[in-house]
Parts: C-alpha cells; sequence; structure tokens
C-alpha cells in the first residue's frame, strides 16, 4: 500500500461526497504579521486592538481574507493538488469573526462535477465551510477548480452543475461583526472620511498603486496558508508545462486587489461575502497588479444603524495601470485583466 498522497484526480469525485480535510490550523498573530507583510494591509479595525476595542470588539479580528485563505488551505490536499487551476468563486459567507489563537478546520461536499470536452480534465465544484474550535461555522463558499484526469479511458460521469446565486442577499450579511459604536469610529486614525451615505451606485474607482510581485512572495504566501497545489511551488515540473513557469495562487491576487483598494475603501473594513469571482488570466513573478472597483449596490443592514453594506466589484490588471478602468472588449476581457470579484463590505454608516 502506497503511503504517499497523490492527491484526488477528476474521475475520483462524486456528486455528494463530503470530504473532512486534514490538519487543523491555529491562527497565530504571527500570521496575521505576515500576512500584513506580504499584502501591506491597512484596515484599521484588523491592524489595531485599540481601535476595534473601541468600536466594540474584543480585540482586533483577523482579516477576512487570511481565514478565507487558511480554509481553502485545508482543502487543497484533498479538492486540488491536481489542479490546472482554481476558476472561480460563488455564495461566499463570513460567519462569525476569527482571532488569533482560534483554530480552524474544514468539510467540503462535491456538489457538481462537468467533464471538458478534451477528455483529460474536469470542473469540481465544491461548497467547504470553515468551522472554529467550538464548532461555529466562521466561513462558507462554493468554489469551482478544473482537475486533470489520471485514467483518461474513464468514463466521465453525468455532468451536474450547481445552480448559484448571483448575489448574497443584505439580511445574510453582518453576522461577523458586533454592534459598532461607530461615534467612536476616528477618521485619523481610519485613513478616509467617507462612510456609508458618502457611495453612490455606478461610481468607478482607481485605487492608483500598483504591487510588483516577486517570486519568493507568492510562495511564502502559499505556504502560509499550507495551500499545497504543485502548480505553484515546482519549476522543474511546471517548467516543461503550458506555462513554463509557477503559476501564482489566484487567492493571492485577491489578498493584493483588497489592500489596494484601501485607496479608496478604506473604512469598508469587512469583508461580508463573496458573491462570485473569476480568475480571468494567470499572473506570474514579476508582473504588478494594480486595481479598480465598482460600487455595484448599497443597502442598509436590517434591524441595524451601525453598519451599512456596499455592493462592489473589484477588477485586478497585470502590468496595467487602471485610470481607464480596463474590463472587456465586447463580450471578452482585456488581455491584462486577471480578477474579476464581486463581493459585498460593511462600512460604517
Amino acid at each position: 500500500m502506497s503511503k504517499t498522497n497523490k492527491g484526488n484526480f477528476f474521475e475520483d469525485f462524486t456528486v455528494g461526497q463530503v470530504i473532512r480535510h486534514a490538519t487543523p490550523r491555529t491562527v497565530t498573530v504571527g500570521d496575521v504579521s505576515l500576512y500584513s507583510a506580504l499584502y501591506g494591509t491597512r484596515f484599521a479595525v484588523q491592524s489595531a486592538d485599540s481601535f476595534a476595542a473601541a468600536l466594540g470588539y474584543p480585540r482586533a479580528p483577523v482579516d477576512d481574507l487570511l481565514v478565507f485563505h487558511v480554509v481553502f488551505g485545508r482543502t487543497v490536499p484533498d479538492i486540488s493538488l491536481n489542479a490546472v487551476a482554481n476558476l472561480g468563486y460563488a455564495g461566499g459567507r463570513f460567519l462569525a469573526p476569527v482571532y488569533p489563537g482560534d483554530t480552524l478546520t474544514a468539510v467540503s461536499e462535491v456538489i457538481g462535477l462537468k467533464e471538458n470536452s478534451n477528455g483529460q480534465s474536469g470542473v469540481v465544484y465544491v461548497r467547504s465551510t470553515g468551522f472554529n474550535q467550538h464548532g461555529t461555522e466562521v466561513l462558507d463558499y462554493v468554489r469551482w477548480v478544473m482537475v486533470r484526469k489520471a485514467d483518461l479511458a474513464r468514463p466521465a460521469p453525468a455532468a451536474t452543475v450547481p445552480t448559484l446565486p448571483s448575489a448574497l442577499a443584505p439580511d445574510a450579511l453582518g453576522a461577523a461583526v458586533p454592534v459598532l459604536d461607530t461615534a467612536s469610529w476616528r477618521y485619523d486614525l481610519s485613513g478616509s472620511e467617507a462612510r456609508f451615505g458618502d457611495y453612490a451606485v455606478g461610481e468607478r474607482i482607481d485605487h492608483v498603486d500598483g504591487m510588483t510581485v516577486e517570486e519568493a512572495e507568492h510562495m511564502i504566501a502559499t505556504r502560509l496558508y499550507q495551500n499545497t497545489a504543485k502548480v505553484h511551488f515546482n519549476q522543474f515540473t511546471e517548467g516543461q508545462g503550458r506555462f513554463g513557469r509557477r503559476l501564482i495562487y489566484g487567492g493571492h491576487v485577491i489578498s493584493l486587489a483588497r489592500s489596494l483598494s484601501f485607496n479608496g475603501l478604506a473604512n469598508a473594513f469587512h469583508v461580508a461575502a463573496i458573491n462570485g469571482g473569476r480568475h480571468v488570466s494567470p499572473l506570474f513573478a514579476g508582473m504588478t497588479v494594480f486595481a479598480w472597483s465598482e460600487i455595484l449596490d448599497t443597502q442598509p443592514l436590517p434591524g441595524r444603524d451601525d453598519v451599512g453594506a456596499l455592493r462592489v466589484r473589484t477588477v485586478a490588471t497585470k502590468d496595467h495601470p487602471t485610470a481607464d478602468f480596463p474590463l472587456k472588449t465586447g463580450d471578452e476581457y482585456q488581455p491584462n485583466v486577471i480578477l474579476d470579484l464581486d463581493y459585498w463590505v460593511l462600512i460604517p454608516r
């Protein structure tokens, strides 16, 4: 019996399959510091215990996307060790705050399968849920990933593509944020005077700054999350593959774009939900990431007057500043677009 894990291939998955993922992960202040070093995130609630405590948190919560990456990392050895690429997300909800010292675990259910026409790979749809040490759900989301086949002769399962929501409703948001004393929200410390009422549907924001990705950075980041997908680490193998080099983890791009969005959305302190997202094209080390955002919707939260929700579409590019708000030409994405992310953020009213 082989004691090494070769991971699951497309033909190993079945709809309805439930996988409890190995390696619980305790999130530490060291993880938080390293995350800040990798992305330069500056949102005040997640950066300062004093700022968070003045608003009503017990201390600064862990950055929402660090929680996402840690939960995502639990799932990789079982879901996407043999992935060609992670393709997209939908229906993501941040359900409870996470603090340093909390331990996260994950469970996934396969909810869809569709073999590609080339017969060499297929798309696997999974719903993954992250829990803390008390069994409280902190996050759930759907993702779909292209996975290689090992046995090309094996017949494909009947195609099952799940119906996914285009966006989460406002009443599904806010569970991870206690009722805040927003009178204590200090503009001089948060970095912006703009609150909920200062944003309008259709408004576009160029986040201006760019970040160049170095080879070591994206590999350190992916190892931080214990994401073992082969395409990110093994230049010996990837040098002989389609791109000739290691592919940067798509979540790395999401965190870069979120960090860049501080310039224009500094008070949008909490990612409440991920409605949908697409990794449009690959990113490689040496390229510079830029981002812009559009406000798609503004909604009060039922029963709350401390925070409101902005539905934001953030578009990230490679080696293309975003003053011209690049996105699509006709129905096709422009060649420098790498990420198209639709999500809800909370901001003080």
